[in-house]
């Protein structure tokens, strides 16, 4: 057995360990990643233009947390360690998404 099977493996274990599909998972971390970007552009224009851009800036957010979201709220038993790294994430997130919007709307 070669290592991609061995992780494979090893990988799908932990969704049935932890009561989480790792398909779902994965689908929801790949679909929310376009829409990230088109909130993200949303929110970045409308600063430009000084609209409100409170909506845009909640779906921002919520589509970066959205596979982590099904992750806490579907998980049974999941270890603490997880959701440090899922905290730390989101901190980083947060400050990556800020400086990029600071950095477009100042483009304009």
């Amino acid at each position: 057995m070669g290592w991609w099977e061995i992780f494979k493996e090893w990988f799908l274990s932990l969704g049935t360990k932890y009561c989480v599909n790792p398909y779902i998972f994965g689908g929801i971390y790949i679909a929310a990643i376009p829409f990230f970007f088109l909130c993200l552009g949303w929110t970045v224009k409308n600063i430009r233009n000084k609209k409100p851009f409170v909506i845009p800036v909640l779906l921002t957010g919520l589509c970066f947390v959205s596979a982590y979201l099904y992750l806490i709220i579907v998980g049974k038993n999941i270890p603490v360690w997880v959701y440090i790294f899922i905290a730390a994430m989101v901190v980083y997130g947060v400050y990556s998404t800020v400086k990029k919007i600071k950095d477009k709307s100042k483009t304009a």
